[in-house]
């Protein structure tokens, strides 16, 4: 046997499967082949969205289930034995994998992590593969983890879920690096992991290990929502059983159950007599697991650290999504520095979470607004003469234009991509939603009319608005449509299908903003959300710049005076469905005064009322965000032209690898991965060119053709006059549907069973018009080659 000829595949099957055999690991527990650990990152492209390539492993190797120890990246024969260690070295980065092994077939070179000496990599026979025993071993040695109490706690197994759900490969490595801190008798742990990467779920793993292990008996879970001990209890944590689970309600203590849940307000009073916690002795807890520990626990007089100081002798294990509360105080001062963190920036890139757009918007206002000497406001009060700008506008200063237009902006948008789509706009207080919630209903009068609860107010002095969260939150509901809010939803929520953003605060904390973000960064695939919208009119994602948020957006738009709010790339922004006429409103949904005397000082104006002043919006200027994250200061044009000068050398370059391609489509989508979006090009340059004309057109300077034009060219070149008559009425159809649909129309399998070809007969009666499969596959890739052809 020639091992030069044997594909990747078979040379992981004849030689080092057998390696792997024979050094001792188990083939179905401990070895897992062509392991996708990645979703691949969801690329936005107008109102389509197409995946990224996942990143996958050709062999991971485990100690036990979930516990992964090494990696090997195989190639074939014909490349060097170590030709593929510089991409297993990058996954093993990503996984925190120590041991790393690529393999040709003819030996393995090993990069061992824990070796300290200069002798990382070495080249090892077939027959000499370590045993899972070996690697284990030199890892325990390495991570100081031999003692035989440490040793048993990281070798406990984790859960078995029957459904088959498994822990990501970051959730793995968050639960792995816990319970090995525990192991080494570290007692302050926090994990930072971006909202909606399963925290929750995290944490259950976690605890169920230590608790199985007999390390930590007695748990108290601590949240700062009553919605959240149910949803964790008789969710994640439910394999624990109900008979030894217990949330504390109303201050009453049962010392009779191992896990506990509370809320840290229902544990401590302003009172100190009354402070429940203090009925459980300070040694009673093992552990003390704090949720969304970025909520107080960073504050010396926090009554989280009330709660903590107290249990002091339990490990302690802080999980959040923004660790530091401010530039002077930090939960890292508290639990120390992250035993593992998963960013907003990685969840996106690896697919797991959703990636979002950005519109911004600028009124004239914006920059300034003074009052003339002596004006009052809309309630007879005098406005105290001096510049008011964002920071005061509906904190001090209230324009009910900037109100108004805010609210028509927010329905346009709704209205040009989705009037039912989740959608939060955050204020800058309680008073500040309702009257925004007022605007908007005006804005949506023909809904309203029909479904009272379609924009609802959601804040902490409405028990209605409360009591519609539930509904708001439901993937099944579809009312509330829009959710005004102050500071109720920034946190805790998990709000799966919001997909519009609206920042109507001035958000100055990097903490509330990711938290704010977090809002919709779930992907629910299967229900169409797969990115999120932020609309900006505070100017608030300039947070984006600073360099501790982790996570840029896709795209900033920034539409002028008479752009629509939509951004160009999504083409759906013709038709406004509003039904015509029906403009009035019921008596109780128009605007009451306002409660000016908010916070009970009858003797000072609180804020200022006007409504005689002109808001527009201003600015006409797009900017987009590369690959690498950074902000994009020339034109698309300019940047596209940049990255595909780096992909083709030159224009033979690129009509070769176009004609090379399988599917054109798949090089369309790894051009996307490197930053080039030709649908958003599209809308720059112009809306029938072909991709082949847009990348030849923006990168080498050739004339812009329409399909149309490359259609007609074909036509003229009687190219059909070879074939019988109906293998050419046939070639005609696909490229009468080329012409409408695009190249990727007639690259589809199923073409064949689609119209008009399906009414010319069958797939069989088609194909033979053209004489066997093969003829027909050749008469099509011949046809796109006549397409192509820039002669």
């Amino acid at each position: 046997m020639n091992k030069k000829t044997l594909s990747e595949r078979d040379i992981c099957s004849k030689y080092i499967n057998p390696s792997l055999e024979k050094a001792g690991w188990d083939m179905k527990r401990q070895v897992r082949e062509e392991v996708s650990f990645t979703d691949g990152r969801i690329i936005v492209q107008g109102k389509l969205y197409t995946r990224g390539q996942s990143k996958r492993a050709d062999y991971i190797l485990y100690y036990k289930s979930n516990i992964p120890i090494a990696i090997i990246e195989a190639k074939d024969n014909k490349k060097p034995v170590g030709s593929g260690m510089q991409q297993a070295l990058e996954y093993s980065e990503i996984l925190q994998i120590p041991f790393v092994f690529t393999s040709n077939g003819d030996s393995f070179v090993f990069h061992d992590k824990t070796n300290t000496s200069n002798n990382l990599e070495t080249e090892l026979s077939l027959d000499a593969f370590p045993s899972p025993e070996t690697l284990w071993n030199k890892y325990l040695k390495h991570n100081n983890l031999e003692e035989p109490k440490a040793k048993e706690i990281v070798e406990k197994d984790y859960f078995v879920d029957v459904s088959g759900m498994n822990p990501r490969y970051y959730q793995q490595n968050a639960v792995n690096r816990t319970i090995e801190a525990v192991a080494k008798g570290q007692n302050k742990i926090i994990l930072v992991m971006a909202t909606g990467t399963g925290k929750t779920y995290t944490a259950f793993n976690i605890i169920w290990r230590l608790w199985k292990s007999g390390v930590k008996k007695r748990i108290l879970f601590l949240a700062d929502r009553n919605a959240l001990l149910t949803q964790t209890k008789n969710g994640d944590f439910s394999p624990f059983g109900n008979d030894i689970m217990h949330i504390i309600k109303n201050r009453k203590i049962d010392k009779s159950y191992q896990i506990y849940y509370a809320l840290y307000q229902g544990l401590t009073s302003t009172d100190e007599e009354k402070n429940a916690y203090k009925e459980f002795s300070k040694d009673f807890f093992d552990l003390v697991v704090i949720d969304e520990c970025h909520r107080g626990s960073a504050a010396e007089a926090s009554a989280w650290r009330d709660v903590l100081t107290y249990f002091d002798s339990a490990t302690q294990i802080g999980l959040t999504a923004t660790p530091k509360e401010t530039k002077d105080v930090s939960n890292i001062d508290y639990f120390g520095e992250p035993v593992y963190t998963y960013s907003l920036k990685q969840g996106i890139d690896d697919g797991f979470l959703a990636p979002y757009k950005v519109i911004r918007i600028t009124t004239n206002v914006d920059e300034g607004w003074r009052p003339t000497k002596g004006m009052l406001d809309k309630y007879g009060h005098e406005i105290k003469d001096r510049i008011y700008n964002l920071k005061d506008y509906d904190r001090t200063l209230v324009i009910d234009g900037r109100t108004e237009l805010v609210a028509k902006k927010i329905t346009e948008y709704l209205k040009a991509t989705d009037r039912f789509a989740k959608t939060i706009v955050f204020c800058t207080d309680i008073d500040h939603a309702n009257r925004m919630r007022q605007a908007l209903i005006n804005e949506n009068a023909d809904l309203v009319a029909k479904h009272w609860n379609y924009c609802v107010k959601i804040t902490g002095d409405d028990e209605v608005g409360k009591q519609e969260l539930d509904n708001f939150t439901d993937v099944e509901e579809q009312f509330p449509v829009i959710a005004t809010t102050s500071k109720m939803l920034t946190t805790g929520i998990d709000t799966k299908m919001v997909k519009l953003i609206v920042l109507e605060s001035n958000i100055q904390s990097v903490t509330e903003f990711k938290q704010i973000i977090g809002r919709g960064t779930r992907i629910r695939e299967a229900e169409g959300k797969v990115y999120f919208t932020i609309m900006d009119f505070r100017k608030a994602t300039n947070i984006f710049a600073r360099p501790d948020f982790d996570g840029d957006p896709v795209q900033i738009y920034e539409p002028g005076p008479n752009d629509p709010v939509v951004p160009p790339e999504n083409p759906d922004t013709t038709k406004d469905p509003i039904i015509d006429g029906e403009d009035w409103l019921p008596d109780d949904f128009k605007p009451n005064p306002p409660d000016i005397d908010i916070d009970g000082d009858e003797g000072k104006v609180k804020k200022y009322y006007v409504n005689e002043v002109p808001v527009a919006v201003v600015n006409e200027r797009i900017q987009y965000y590369g690959k690498d994250g950074k902000l994009i200061t020339e034109s698309l044009k300019d940047y596209s032209k940049k990255n595909l000068e780096k992909e083709f050398c030159s224009l033979d370059d690129f009509i070769q690898k176009w004609n090379d391609a399988e599917k054109k489509e798949e090089l369309i989508k790894e051009l996307a991965e490197h930053g080039v979006l030709l649908e958003a090009l599209r809308e720059e340059v112009g809306q029938d060119m072909d991709d082949f004309d847009l990348i030849c057109h923006i990168a080498f300077d050739q004339p812009a053709l329409t399909r149309k034009e490359r259609a007609n060219k074909v036509r003229k070149r009687n190219y059909f006059g070879k074939y019988s008559e109906t293998a050419q009425k046939v070639l005609n159809s696909l490229l009468d549907k080329y012409e409408q649909e695009g190249i990727s129309s007639i690259e589809q399998g199923s073409i064949l069973k689609v119209k008009p070809l399906n009414e010319m007969g069958s797939p069989v009666e088609i194909v033979r018009a053209f004489g066997k499969n093969k003829d027909f596959e050749q008469a099509v890739k011949e046809l796109e080659n006549e397409i192509y052809n820039i002669a």
